[in-house]
């Protein structure tokens, strides 16, 4: 079948290429570059080419806490494009299965923990991300609708922060783990402190870029439900931001020259999310540890820091 990747270009897209050998399909990855997704027009000339059966959507207009807080109207308006041109299209060719990734972040700020997945709408997010969580909320809505109305079997995903290999390394705009990497690289080059933003203390569960990459075929080759499903390692694999930076700064071996600057917001303190729906469907996954994981990601950066995005 005929699988067409969304964002192929990005972290998650970028981990999927690397598995293709393990498949039997035709894979058609997608960047901005080929296609602007908040245009309704160019997207639709470009699934009516390609044909997709398949589709992982994982194109997202995405950053980190500061850039999700300064940037609001991008974060909603360019989201909610994307995905309604995306569902649309895919409705209107009659692709077999839509696969698109949410995001633990958009679940209520006030909620009891663990999280699962009947959890998503029972109240606002956190204020820090609230334009990026209401857009991701309604691809959720919006995938329901087309369930019900038409019977398309469009489904949700939500992963817990992902990292990995050709992440977006900006020191403003990136996720957690791929600016904090590259705050590092740049204060050992310079013999400065290795800065971390905030008191360190937040919890989050890490999944592997990789390991998302192998349960996103699994989602589109075996999941038959038409709920969301979360995409998580364990509730005892929650760890501090604090140690996650000393886990980057051992990589670089730069441990004695970090600090934190708590005059920074810390953003939402925990998102502890339920993985046990995908436990009772899949069984036992092997999931990356973070150590394994970071050796690879801050590897892969050092070798590639010229031309990764930054």
């Amino acid at each position: 079948m005929k699988i067409l990747v969304t964002g192929g270009s990005g972290l998650v897209g970028y981990a999927v290429q690397n598995i293709t050998d393990n498949y039997e399909h035709e894979f058609t990855f997608l960047s901005s570059k080929d296609c602007d997704l908040t245009n309704y027009e160019d997207t639709k000339k470009l699934f009516l080419l390609l044909k997709p059966d398949y589709v992982i959507h994982l194109a997202a207009y995405v950053g980190g806490l500061f850039k999700n807080m300064n940037f609001k109207v991008d974060m909603y308006e360019k989201n909610t494009l994307m995905n309604c041109n995306v569902l649309k299209c895919c409705h209107e060719i009659g692709v077999k299965k839509v696969v698109s990734c949410l995001s633990t972040c958009i679940f209520p700020d006030k909620t009891t923990y663990p999280i699962n997945e009947t959890m998503l709408h029972n109240g606002p997010p956190h204020f820090s991300n609230d334009a990026y969580a209401y857009s991701k909320r309604m691809l959720e809505v919006h995938s329901k609708a087309y369930q019900e109305q038409y019977g398309d079997n469009f489904v949700c995903i939500i992963p817990t922060n992902i990292y990995g290999e050709n992440d977006n390394y900006n020191l403003e705009g990136g996720h957690v783990i791929p600016a904090l990497i590259h705050k590092c690289y740049l204060a050992k080059e310079k013999g400065d402190n290795f800065v971390v933003r905030g008191t360190g203390k937040p919890l989050r569960q890490f999944i592997y870029a990789t390991d998302l990459a192998k349960l996103i075929m699994w989602v589109i080759e075996s999941y038959h439900e038409n709920d969301s499903i979360i995409l998580s390692v364990s509730e005892s694999d929650e760890i501090s931001i604090g140690n996650v930076a000393r886990i980057i700064a051992k990589e670089f071996d730069y441990e004695h020259m970090m600090l934190f600057d708590d005059s920074f917001s810390d953003g939402q303190f925990k998102k502890t999310a339920d993985n046990s729906k995908l436990i009772s469907l899949y069984g036992d996954f092997d999931f990356t540890s973070m150590n394994e994981g970071m050796k690879k990601s801050v590897k892969w950066f050092i070798d590639n820091y010229e031309k990764c995005r930054k």
